[in-house]
């Protein structure tokens, strides 16, 4: 029996690493009905139509109809991104399609994964740690958080909402292309989502209730542009209560979501080193690495490898890279509303690692 293999189009799929995913699920890049091949075709024709020429790749327009909210990238894994987000409504992915679009456009997207200058990170970094590191055993980008430090009246004396809203939108156009590409290059299949560590470790209730605005506004992002990156998500340091607390939320999301969800106390090392090996966890998390400058600031793994590497597609492009965005001052939190229906929120926990829950990538 031959292999499965991603239905593409020659006119907006290329390709250089593996298009197959590893998920022998309905919908997913290479395990895609006649039906759903069918689908895509409409809502890619349905766009030409209206005007849009970029992005339309395969995988962005089946992501679109199965995951629950919208994406960035529009290639035939894309278009199945977007019609998985809508359960492989035409017309409702079409919709997520042309409003992320206007969001990319508005958001200055492809501008600033080319200039976005993030100057301050080493001092940002003194309170909220955030960082890729490696791959877990799956082959996957793991994707660290640390929260116990956030101190946003802080912060917010080093940057601003808007630059952090800015960074975490660069990382994300990062992870779509250098990062996943290396990683699948490596792994020899199709990888599209990450491993995420949450550290709780010094997080109170005081503490989440002063930042919730910043929370609600980069979810948002996440759940509405970035949806179908959440591969397992690892809380980890949980303080008393909060396993009690997850186990009435569980009752609200999917089964499969849950599944990928893993709330750990202290003794959470022998779990997390069986999906991350150890040369590859830092050492404040019971692993072995302990990258020269820092692990947080080595951004180590496939996509740093030149057997795996390759320049990422955005960096072709035609857009200006003339203007290196600085640091400039601002009260202003931009805000992105999540979607409507009771979809949206079991994305906004699915999208962590790709994810957010609340922050992460």
């Amino acid at each position: 029996m031959a292999a499965p293999q991603l239905k593409s189009d020659s006119k907006y799929d290329d390709f250089d690493y593996p298009t197959t995913s590893p998920t022998v699920q309905s919908g997913h890049p290479g395990h895609t009905t006649p039906e759903q091949d069918a689908q895509v075709y409409q809502l890619r024709t349905q766009l030409e139509q209206a005007g849009y020429s970029e992005r339309l790749d395969t995988l962005n327009m089946v992501r679109l109809n199965i995951s629950k909210n919208i994406s960035s990238d529009l290639n035939t894994s894309s278009q199945l991104r977007f019609l998985r987000a809508r359960k492989f409504n035409v017309n409702l992915a079409k919709q997520m399609f042309v409003d992320c679009e206007k969001w990319r456009k508005d958001f200055g997207v492809d501008n600033l994964v080319r200039n976005f200058d993030y100057k301050e990170k080493p001092e940002v970094h003194k309170y909220y740690i955030q960082y890729y590191h490696k791959t877990d055993k799956d082959g996957r980008p793991v994707y660290i958080e640390q929260y116990g430090g956030i101190d946003l009246t802080a912060m917010y004396k080093i940057t601003t909402a808007e630059r952090m809203q800015q960074n975490l939108v660069v990382e994300y156009e990062k992870l779509t292309d250098p990062r996943l590409p290396a990683c699948s290059r490596k792994a020899g299949q199709l990888l599209e989502t990450c491993c995420t560590i949450m550290d709780l470790k010094g997080v109170g209730l005081s503490k989440i209730t002063s930042v919730y605005g910043y929370l609600k506004n980069v979810t948002a992002i996440s759940q509405n542009y970035y949806p179908e990156r959440l591969g397992k998500l690892y809380l980890i340091n949980a303080p008393w209560g909060f396993s009690s607390v997850f186990g009435v939320v569980k009752g609200f999301l999917d089964p499969v979501t849950v599944q990928k969800i893993h709330v750990l106390g202290s003794g959470y090392q022998s779990e997390l080193l069986g999906q991350v090996p150890k040369e590859n966890l830092p050492k404040d998390f019971g692993g072995t690495c302990d990258c020269q400058g820092g692990c947080a600031f080595s951004d180590a793994g496939p996509w740093q490898d030149p057997q795996w590497a390759k320049p990422p597609k955005w960096a072709d492009s035609k857009a200006d890279a003339s203007t290196t965005i600085e640091h400039t001052p601002t009260s202003t939190i931009p805000t992105h509303q999540p979607q409507e229906g009771a979809d949206a929120g079991l994305e906004q926990k699915d999208s962590a690692a790709g994810q957010q829950v609340p922050m992460g990538q």
